[in-house]
């Protein structure tokens, strides 16, 4: 097979979850189980770290893994969804796993794999855990895909296990209240393994408690221990932030430079800090220069993307993948304090997303762009349109994102601001 018709199979002829929704989630462990037995179980090879959360997940797995890299381990890290290339999924020190290895894979196993038909997402893991085996990587950044519990990545024994934040997403998977999503979380907790919690939400704080105190987890809440100050947007065009970190209110770490400039990556920064004195407590040796430089260096380190980034100037055109009330609240609040005139929003939705709360969050002042990005579980750009109008939002639906884009372009001032959002599939087709 080649790499083209290796990814044809992987899309095509594997239930995505992604792409089609709800028809690609098993709600259990056992193909994963079966898949990774029959590989000889290569996450028993190399140490880990878990991360999952509404909000951040992401974020903190790519700073953690630039870190890691800048402290001298030869890091593995595994995220979803990706944006542009599938290899984004699986990379080891930033490098992309290699095409020739997701064909050899798919083709050395697939008659194996087929009598009990994985998802996606399960021969992803497998492939990623075997990759990160064949080439002796110190030590995975793994990130969750959707949940915890059930998730296909939940069969690691990692040295830590890390969650976000907890936020409305995924409800007719993970609950309908915050609780039963943080106990859907709460999953990845393990036995004797310590536990960072990014946010200390007082609502759900005893669903991780109770849930520690029953493995006998060490738990620690790192926005207690560690503090963002003087929060500086900084650079060309505002593109980066500048901050003071403290520890138990005392200086840490002064005047850090970061790539991500997304308000939100202050709670994303603390639940890291978190995780690196976690890590060396377990004798890793993460030093403060590494902290930093990670930080500093995570974009190039890791290739990450999506993230508040700005795609041009004049006018001022920024995307972010934030796509739940809880991302979008704080997309929305940097939105708010970014200078413009008028606010073009290109905005694109998955059909299962549950939208009236999430219309209703959205600034009725601001010109919308409706678009449907191109997956079939995308939401019909003038269904769109016609729930948005219910709540008070105003605009023209198009064709496609970039059609979409290029009308905001066209119609945006100079001192004007083009936001693009709603979903990671929106923004994977303009970054």
């Amino acid at each position: 097979m080649t790499y083209q018709q290796t990814l044809h199979y992987l899309f095509a002829r594997l239930p995505m979850y992604h792409r089609v929704g709800a028809q690609a989630y098993k709600a259990n462990l056992d193909n994963t189980i079966a898949l990774c037995e029959l590989l000889g179980n290569p996450q028993h090879s190399f140490k880990s770290i878990h991360i999952t959360g509404t909000n951040g997940k992401g974020s903190v797995s790519h700073m953690l893994a630039s870190i890691l890299q800048s402290a001298g381990f030869r890091t593995g890290l595994y995220t979803s969804p990706h944006l542009k290339d599938f290899r984004e999924r699986i990379r080891i020190d930033g490098k992309m796993i290699q095409k020739s290895f997701v064909s050899s894979f798919v083709q050395k196993y697939r008659d194996q794999f087929e009598p009990f038909q994985p998802s996606f997402f399960e021969l992803t893991v497998g492939m990623a855990f075997e990759f990160f085996r064949a080439q002796k990587i110190d030590i995975a950044v793994v990130e969750v895909g959707l949940g915890g519990r059930l998730d296909s990545t939940n069969i690691i024994n990692p040295l830590l296990s890390v969650i976000t934040n907890v936020s409305f997403d995924h409800m007719q998977f993970l609950g309908d209240t915050l609780e039963k999503i943080a106990s859907e979380k709460a999953g990845i907790i393990k036995p004797g393994i310590p536990v960072i919690i990014g946010e200390n939400q007082e609502e759900i704080a005893g669903v991780f408690e109770q849930k520690a105190s029953a493995c006998h987890a060490e738990l620690y809440f790192a926005d207690l221990h560690y503090q963002v100050d003087n929060f500086n947007l900084v650079g060309k065009h505002f593109g980066k932030r500048s901050m003071d970190i403290l520890r138990e209110g005392l200086p840490y770490l002064s005047h850090v430079i970061s790539p991500l400039a997304g308000s939100y990556q202050r709670k994303n920064i603390l639940t890291v800090l978190g995780a690196c004195e976690a890590l060396n407590k377990q004798g890793l040796k993460i030093d403060t220069a590494a902290i930093r430089a990670g930080i500093t260096n995570v974009v190039r380190n890791t290739g990450f993307a999506g993230r508040w980034q700005i795609l041009g100037k004049n006018p001022l055109t920024i995307c972010d993948t934030g796509h739940n009330e809880g991302g979008l609240r704080e997309v929305l609040a940097q939105i708010s304090t970014t200078p413009h005139n008028h606010l073009h929003f290109v905005f694109g939705v998955v059909n299962d997303k549950h939208l009236k709360p999430i219309l209703s969050m959205l600034p009725q002042n601001a010109t919308y762009y409706f678009c449907k990005p191109d997956i079939p579980r995308g939401l019909d750009a003038c269904d769109l349109q016609k729930q948005a109008e219910l709540a008070g939002l105003h605009g023209i639906c198009h064709a496609s994102v970039k059609a979409a884009l290029a009308s905001a372009r066209a119609m945006a001032g100079k001192n004007d601001l083009v936001f693009i959002g709603g979903s990671t599939f929106v923004v994977a087709e303009v970054v």
